[in-house]
């Protein structure tokens, strides 16, 4: 009889063990940037080439993820022009465990305090753990950062895919999973606080300086790196937040 239950449940672990395709890869990958609102409805995105840079895949497998989402009704493809994000709503999709609208109810210096206390955490065990093949995908990251620094969008692209690159070498998935949610908060704001005159440079010099300690794996010198990092971000956010307060704007 307890064979039979443990049979039972078989077919409802099979979605979990199917293989995933690095179509479906970059796909989740697109949906999770329009979830936390990098990409926000009606913005064109870049092109498959920039794309392809940008998350370190071939043009190919983005071009199969769009076609993917485009049959899901979440980007727009027009013959002769660039593809564009549907008028829909995906705040209530959780990126990794929590949707991006549970992260944002909390007030910016909740959030950052966090950030704090668990992400310099993070990012220290990642300058002990990482490996080449991470350190490579870094490197990648930055070539493609370099040439986004006109482009607030394509450079947030490319900024996540560091960002995760970083948590996940902690060797903590679950932890990994929690600060790359604490990353999504107030993602709209940041849009246009990287449309400022030179944020971009900015964040790229810090990414720069944070590969610089991991690949000599100096610990200490990556968390005060991403520490300068953070505060970087936290204090760009609300000079936004307050500007929007300001105007009557609400958050």
């Amino acid at each position: 009889m307890i064979g039979n239950d443990i049979l039972a449940q078989v077919p409802d672990l099979r979605p979990s063990l199917t293989r995933r395709t690095a179509r479906d890869v970059i796909a989740d990958k697109l949906m999770s940037l329009i979830a936390t609102g990098v990409l926000a409805a009606g913005d064109e995105l870049p092109g498959e080439r920039e794309l392809a840079t940008a998350l370190d895949v071939s043009r190919e497998t983005v071009r199969g993820a769009i076609q993917a989402l485009s049959a899901r009704g979440i980007v727009e493809v027009s013959q002769g022009s660039r593809t564009r994000v549907a008028n829909i709503d995906l705040t209530h999709v959780p990126v990794t465990i929590a949707a991006p609208s549970a992260i944002d109810r909390y007030d910016l210096n909740s959030v950052h305090a966090a950030r704090l206390l668990i992400e310099l955490k993070v990012v220290g065990d990642a300058a002990d753990r990482i490996c080449e093949a991470d350190l490579a995908r870094l490197d990648s990251s930055l070539a493609a950062q370099r040439v986004a620094n006109a482009d607030p969008v394509r450079f947030l692209i490319c900024d996540r895919e560091f960002h995760v690159t970083v948590y996940r070498a902690c060797g903590n998935p679950l932890l990994a999973d929690f600060v790359t949610d604490l990353y999504t908060y107030m993602m709209e704001h940041r849009r246009y606080a990287m449309a400022r005159t030179g944020a971009i440079e900015e964040s790229y010099a810090d990414h720069v300086a944070i590969v610089e300690a991991l690949r000599a794996h100096d610990r200490e010198a990556v968390v005060l790196a991403f520490k300068g990092h953070l505060q970087r971000i936290h204090d760009t956010t609300k000079e936004m937040l307050e500007g929007h307060v300001a105007r009557g704007e609400g958050r």
